[in-house]
């Protein structure tokens, strides 16, 4: 296998595609996955002309993208900007592919990963960023599936718990902001859970419908980031509120405690507190044990160090946090925030800075810089 040339390649390539007309980030998966499956074939069948070898596999692969993006975008515009309470009403196709997608064959991360992109229309970059894992190592777990899967017979659909974890990242990145399908993400939990019996669809629908209620405070009229604590709840939407608290509290009655039940459950008490200074951060500290206990997540360990710092002191979320990975996402952020309630106004600007170099998306990151220099303007006076 040629590596050398392969990299020689990929430039010219990349720009045969961009003479096409196609943009630069699905040109550059379209690549990213011709080279993945050239180091796959090449070396025991390598190709008389290489260079166009991988234009015919990038075009291809663009093509399929491109479909799967214009088929998802048709079902979009099917559902309302925000979803409607109660069971849905009609039913596609759509979350019979994502059961399709999560066969027996695929482990799941693999299942989740190959969902994303060819039923969820997400980028290669995207699934990675929500899988802390860099692009190429995405793309080529993609890839992989989709070897996988290729003349396997779809009659042996994946289970719940995959289809769960496709639909919760698919409402995350649609709540991120970066792309519009959280409502299509809940349509489909709606039609999941009206199918069938299962506390954990029905904790999953109550937690998007939860967060999905406090969407429009989220951002201020310039686009910025509006933390939590202060956001109008005068603008979060209470028909959500109550049917996901209605929802959540009949799956916990079954006494079956899953992920989704527990980050409902805390959701719901964000959600019941008129004030942030109301917020029950003890119970919520109890939610986070428990959802550690289930997940031995090490963000669910990030998030339980902020709650301990709000139910117990600044330092006792600090000693929490010293106990994690000073790599992990927002790890700086949520230092630097637990500094500021502590005090330490430099150390907190200092981190914020430099949580805003880490960011995955702009809004965070003009956010974090926003409070990087808000510490240090008071620091001057």
């Amino acid at each position: 296998m040629n590596e050398v040339l392969l990299r020689s390649l990929t430039p010219s390539v990349l720009g045969i595609l961009l003479r096409r007309g196609v943009d630069f980030a699905a040109a550059e998966d379209a690549v990213q996955d011709a080279l993945v499956e050239a180091v796959r074939v090449w070396p025991t069948d390598p190709p008389r002309d290489p260079k166009g070898w991988l234009v015919t596999v990038a075009w291809r692969r663009f093509l399929d993208a491109t479909r799967a993006d214009a088929a998802r975008r048709r079902r979009e515009d099917l559902v309302d900007e925000e979803p409607a309470p109660g069971p849905a009403s009609a039913v596609d196709d759509t979350l019979q592919l994502y059961f399709l997608c999560a066969h027996s064959s695929l482990t799941p991360s693999s299942a989740v990963a190959l969902t994303l992109r060819a039923v969820g229309g997400l980028t290669t970059r995207q699934i990675a960023q929500a899988y802390l894992v860099p692009e190429a190592t995405m793309a080529q777990r993609i890839s992989r599936a989709k070897r996988t899967v290729t003349g396997v017979r779809f009659d042996q659909p994946g289970d719940v718990a995959t289809v769960l974890r496709v639909l919760y990242l698919v409402f995350n990145e649609g709540y991120s902001g970066d792309v519009d399908l959280a409502a299509e993400a809940i349509r489909l939990t709606r039609q999941l859970a009206a199918a069938i019996d299962h506390p954990e669809v029905a904790g999953l629908l109550a937690l998007m419908l939860l967060h999905h209620a406090r969407r429009a405070a989220r951002t201020a009229p310039d686009g910025s980031l509006v933390p939590l604590a202060e956001q109008d709840r005068g603008r979060w939407d209470t028909k959500s509120i109550a049917e996901g608290v209605e929802i959540l509290q009949a799956a916990l009655a079954s006494d079956r405690l899953g992920e989704f039940q527990a980050q409902a459950a805390i959701a719901a008490l964000h959600a019941d507190a008129p004030t942030a200074e109301e917020t029950d951060w003890v119970q919520i500290v109890e939610w986070y044990d428990e959802l550690a206990r289930l997940t031995d997540s090490p963000i669910v360990r990030l998030n339980r160090a902020v709650a301990v710092g709000e139910a117990d002191g600044p330092r006792a979320g600090l000693a929490v946090l010293t106990a994690l990975d000073d790599s992990l996402p927002r790890h700086a952020a949520v230092a630097a925030y637990l500094h500021e309630r502590d005090g330490d106004l430099a150390t907190a600007a200092r981190l914020y800075a430099e949580a805003a170099q880490k960011a995955p998306n702009l809004a965070e990151r003009d956010h974090l810089t926003r409070q990087a220099a808000r510490l240090n303007a008071r620091r001057c006076r």
